[in-house]
């Protein structure tokens, strides 16, 4: 009997020691942001949420990083946004565990590019290195369609650079489109206050 009694004196002590230990601070946070979510949050660094709000600055943080809780994965995310369009809002729980950041700029002037963004972000003429292209473009007053219809190429490798040429002949055209339009509207503007 003795035996008995010392065994289930054991058993509660053992007991006691587990939930005092997973009792803490951390292991409360997990369970409890777990239980509000509906799931288990992933690690997500500022780092993370910074760069796929680089990449689409209309979707709000609060959902980039709740979708990157689910995923815990940068491209899974960018992905979804490519797909869809959109990210889904963060439930009500979510901003229990995480605040909203206030933010000291009013929201109209924070949606308005500044200065430095604009010239930090990269121009699709930077991006696929098509500068040289658009300056003999510029000197030759070159302003073809910009793309065409494409043919079947036998390779991929041929097929590959089909789509890097039609790529460049389009984002040409754009900024010939472009170009021809602030000129128009330059002259419009010029004619307007004469």
């Amino acid at each position: 009997m003795g035996e008995v009694v010392n065994a289930i004196v054991a058993f509660a002590v053992i007991v006691i020691i587990f939930r005092w230990a997973t009792s803490s601070e951390y292991f409360g946070l997990a369970v409890s942001a777990s239980a509000a979510l509906g799931f288990r949050p992933k690690n997500v660094t500022q780092e993370m949420v910074d760069q796929i709000h680089s990449m689409f600055p209309d979707i709000p943080p609060d959902n980039i990083r709740f979708d990157l809780l689910r995923t815990g994965n940068v491209e899974l995310t960018s992905n979804k946004i490519l797909e869809r369009g959109f990210l889904d809002a963060p439930p009500p729980a979510y901003y229990t565990l995480y605040p909203r950041q206030e933010t000291q700029a009013p929201a109209a002037a924070s949606r308005a590019p500044t200065a430095a963004q604009i010239a930090a972000k990269e121009s699709l003429i930077a991006r696929y290195e098509l500068q040289e292209r658009a300056q003999s473009e510029i000197a030759s007053d070159d302003t073809s369609n910009g793309g065409g219809k494409a043919k079947w190429e036998d390779t991929p490798e041929k097929r590959e650079a089909s789509l890097r040429e039609r790529k460049a002949q389009m984002i040409l055209a754009a900024r010939q489109r472009l170009l021809a339009q602030q000129q128009a509207q330059g002259g419009a503007d010029a004619s307007g206050s004469s």
